[in-house]
């Protein structure tokens, strides 16, 4: 190629057939029922290596100046003429990818996404590795059109019938013998372009050491991208011939296995601690307290509310729950409900946050919501650095929460302290863990032992992110924005003045404010220099964190005031600082600083409905391959609620770590990460058996509009049915806790036994205690069974018992241990087609022996589509479960989408308005 213009030509000869393949290949893919959007080439995607390494061919770090990723559209006048790489490849924004001398199509650059309704997802750009869980590490190049070589038995016949139609059409026109033979002989081939006669496919083109192998696209899950934290270290590429593949994936199933043991270990441990669960009737006041929040909540804030509820009233255990959610999204509203619960039931409570800027923010807030000023007037304290136990405050601070004349105690490491004592302590909110140490983590064991817990972070640290996958830990994540919030453009460029004079000038120029960080208190007077040296008459204030005591957070609150132009800081304002007016921010030397804190820093901008801007600048020089992926991981990950991403993103370039003690990460480099933690959780899910989910609240509907058995329709007003009466139990904490005991009681057999307790020490239930026992023993079963919403239908009397977490595996597994084997009589099962090996709803009538092989997988092969549906269906289950407390009505429940027990005719036998 001579000139551009010989580019252009050429590029436009070939645009229309390029676009015509790439709208065939994704309707080819919708058709399989898969979404496939292809994405736009990075950069660095041009100059990217042979051997497949991401970050060669994903981030670029070398460019020159006119190569910048600061683009014109995005506000900053930049020139952008053509751009020659490293290699003299011709690199041009607008135009072709000239590589080598020769036109590579951008279609062979692009990345894809490939997803299916049933939750599964995969992104990948040409070169990436990637794990097929048959084949093993290969390298993701492109993506082509091939005939079928599997065609089902309707395109078997349309294909013949078209084909006959071919011949027919040849002869009319008169064709001889010999060119009809050719046609017939190119059926099926490459040569034939009839999309019936030969149906064309779209595949993924995986390279291996000594294979290319085509995965259809409808089979892209049984791909995943390669994972596993040694970002030094490219992986071999697998070998499709022998048994070396198979191998390895043996031994690291043997090694989860023993994984799984360990972890079910640490499952009963846990399941074995109890404390007095909080009470019900305190939820009235929370409701109260919540109609204070300003905003309407979030759908994800919603569920993470139930969630709370649920782990602190309606469980025995001690809450550990780990809220993720992105900067800005509202996890310190579900902290501050938790807070209240917690002292709204007589017990203290604390908040720890890492930083005092941070530790100050919650004070305030947490004294305008619910301190002594408001109707709830609950003592809230501040401890932070400089109030030892040696000091007269910090004495007489600790002396008051010791003897419980504080409620609420927010603070930093101080609550961490050896000398520190709470009284009654039945809740710690930890913000930000990832910002904690193995130390203060070790002494948070120490407090917390039978203490709910929970745990807010916007990007949880590897090990904490891998136990909330495994299941190890309660995770409930916030994604959903705030209304009118806008994702934050972030820029990542290598350090350049005039770069951050437009960025300054673009900020000021709309009356707004900046800030401007750097990762050492010593960097922080060259560039105070470098600001008034642009911007003579700039109006700058610094904090950081060896000013006097309370100097950073006063100097924090000036510049929220909006007396100064630029914010000039270290990672002390990486938490809590929240200012509206602020939607700009210069991180110089970004690849000095970790992924966790570069995403806390760009969450700091973008709090309004103004479009915010993040620049991360970095020296070329000091890019090493850990910090390009990190920077890359800024640019790739900029959507509003990135924050488990980001998290995810971390772990697979710092890699797994120790879990539970034990060294894994070797045994995920084997196989990478995300096909190890599928084997993880294939183990622990055989090792548990019987893994129907436990609900922790049923729901009884009664018919009518009557309500519930907790509901009154009539007053609109709980019914509480686990209360004992006053004069049964006359001691308040007594009869509170034996409440709290019964209403959470894990079986009939155990309500039995808390009665007897009951009848030995206090004498004969009474009358209304016995109608309030009815519902417990009907709540107890409802719970084991994981039934979460009964009610009638009454179009017909059938009484339905929803299951959402049941599947037939679990029904085959309970007739098993019944007599006869078989379901009992009276009571049906149904199963939604969706969740059995057959094209229709599937109903179990009672009392009749089934073969429920013929309904379940005939085994759990690793590459059955089973174990991937598994997973996804059962966080859907748990989300309809948790939310099921708020039904009233069953026709607010499309009950024909999920499993169900049925009782016939069951609303016909019973008297109307009857409860």
């Amino acid at each position: 190629v001579e000139s551009w213009e010989e580019v252009e030509k050429l590029q436009k000869e070939d645009r229309e057939k390029e676009m015509k393949e790439i709208n065939m290949k994704v309707n080819l893919a919708k058709e399989a029922g898969v979404t496939l959007t292809l994405l736009e080439p990075t950069d660095g995607a041009a100059t990217g290596g042979i051997d497949g390494g991401t970050s060669e061919s994903r981030v670029d770090f070398g460019r020159t100046k006119s190569s910048s990723w600061f683009g014109p559209e995005e506000g900053l006048e930049l020139d952008l003429p053509e751009t020659k790489g490293g290699d003299g490849n011709v690199v041009r924004e607008d135009g072709p990818r000239v590589v080598n001398g020769q036109i590579t199509s951008r279609e062979q650059l692009m990345g894809i996404s490939v997803g299916s309704a049933g939750g599964w997802s995969l992104e990948v750009f040409p070169g990436d590795f990637v794990v097929h869980r048959k084949y093993g590490i290969g390298r993701y190049d492109k993506t082509v059109l091939n005939p079928k070589t599997k065609l089902t038995p309707e395109e078997k016949e349309a294909a013949e019938e078209r084909r006959k139609e071919i011949i027919n059409e040849q002869m009319k026109d008169g064709k001889q013998l010999e060119e009809i033979q050719r046609v017939v002989e190119a059926f099926g081939s490459a040569a034939d372009k009839d999309p019936i006669s030969n149906p064309l496919a779209t595949l993924l083109e995986i390279a291996y050491s000594d294979a290319v192998v085509h995965v259809p696209i409808e089979r892209a899950y049984r791909l995943s991208r390669y994972r596993a934290g040694d970002a030094a270290v490219k992986p071999r590429l697998s070998r499709v011939k022998g048994e070396a593949w198979a191998k390895a994936k043996r031994k690291v199933e043997a090694n989860t296995v023993q994984m799984a043991e360990d972890v079910l270990a640490l499952y009963a441990t846990r399941e074995t601690l109890n404390r007095a669960p909080f009470d019900p009737s305190a939820e009235g006041m929370v409701k109260v307290f919540s109609k204070s929040f300003p905003f309407e909540p979030t759908p994800d804030q919603k569920k993470c509310f139930e969630d709370v509820e649920n782990d602190m009233v309606w469980r025995s255990r001690p809450m550990d729950r780990l809220i993720c959610g992105d900067v800005g999204f509202g996890k310190t509203e579900v902290a501050l409900r938790a807070l209240f619960r917690a002292v709204a039931n007589g017990r203290q409570a604390a908040l720890l946050a890492p930083t005092g800027v941070l530790a100050a923010q919650h004070f305030k807030q947490v004294v305008r919501r619910m301190g002594e000023e408001t109707e709830h007037k609950f003592r809230i304290a501040l401890l932070r650095g400089g109030m030892g136990k040696n000091t007269k405050k910090g004495r007489e601070l600790r002396a008051s929460i010791a003897a419980g004349e504080v409620d609420i105690i927010v603070g930093t490491h101080a609550l961490l302290s050896n000398g520190m004592k709470f009284n009654d302590l039945g809740l710690l909110c930890i913000d930000e863990e990832q910002r904690f140490g193995v130390n203060q983590k070790e002494r948070l064991k120490l407090i917390c032992n039978c203490v709910d817990v929970l745990t807010l972070s916007a990007t949880p640290i590897p090990r904490t992110l891998q136990m909330s996958l495994s299941g190890i830990r309660d995770t409930s994540t916030i994604r959903s924005p705030p209304p009118m919030r806008k994702p934050t453009i972030s820029y990542v460029q290598e350090y350049e003045e005039s770069l951050i004079k437009s960025a300054v000038e673009k900020e000021l120029a709309r009356d707004g404010q900046c800030y401007y960080v750097v990762p050492r208190i010593s960097q922080l007077q060259d560039a105070n220099d470098l600001l008034l040296r642009i911007f003579p008459g700039l109006r700058v204030i610094q904090a950081h964190g060896r000013m006097s005591r309370g100097a950073a957070e006063d100097n924090v609150a000036a510049f929220a005031e909006g007396g100064h132009d630029v914010l000039l800081a270290t990672t002390v304002i990486e938490n809590g600082v929240d200012i509206p007016r602020v939607n700009t921010i210069i991180i110089q030397n970004a690849q000095a600083f970790g992924m966790s804190t570069l995403y806390q820093l760009r969450g700091r901008v973008g709090r309004s409905d103004l479009q915010a801007y993040a620049y991360f600048f970095h020296k070329n020089d000091a890019i090493t391959e850990q910090s390009a992926q990190r920077l890359q991981a800024m640019a790739d990950l900029h959507e509003l609620g990135s924050g488990f991403d980001v998290a995810n993103r971390d772990l697979e370039i710092r890699g797994a770590g120790s879990l539970l003690g034990t060294e894994q990460s070797g045994m995920a480099a084997k196989v990478g990460f995300d096909l190890y933690m599928r084997m993880l959780k294939k183990s622990i899910r055989q090792l548990r058996g019987l893994d129907l989910p436990v609900v922790p609240r049923s729901n009884v509907i009664l018919p009518g509009g009557e309500g519930s058995i907790e509901w009154d329709a009539a007053s609109d007003e709980a019914i509480a049915s686990y209360l004992i009466p006053d004069s049964y139990i006359e001691d308040a904490k007594e009869r509170s806790k034996q409440e709290g005991v019964a209403r959470l009681a894990e079986s009939t057999a155990r309500l039995v036994e808390i009665t007897n307790e009951w009848k030995d020490k206090y004498g004969g239930i009474p009358s209304e205690l016995q109608n309030n026992l009815k519902s417990l023993h009907l709540n107890s079963c409802l719970r084991q069974l994981g039934i979460d919403i009964v009610g009638l239908d009454e179009s017909t009397g059938d009484c339905i018992l929803r299951s959402p977490g049941l599947r037939p595996r679990h029904w085959a597994m309970i007739c098993s241990q019944l007599p006869r084997g078989a379901p009992p009589k009276g009571l049906d099962v149904v199963f939604p087609a969706r969740f059995t090996f057959s094209t229709g709803d599937v109903e179990i009538t009672g009392g009749k022996k089934v073969d429920l092989d013929e309904f379940i997988s005939p085994n759990y092969a690793d590459d059955d589509e089973e174990w991937d549906a598994l997973d996804e269906e059962e966080v859907e289950a748990m989300k309809e479960i948790s939310s099921a407390s708020t039904i009233k009505n069953m026709q607010d429940v499309e009950i024909q989408n999920y499993p169900r027990f049925v009782v016939k005719k069951l609303g016909t036998s019973v008297d109307e308005g009857s409860r």
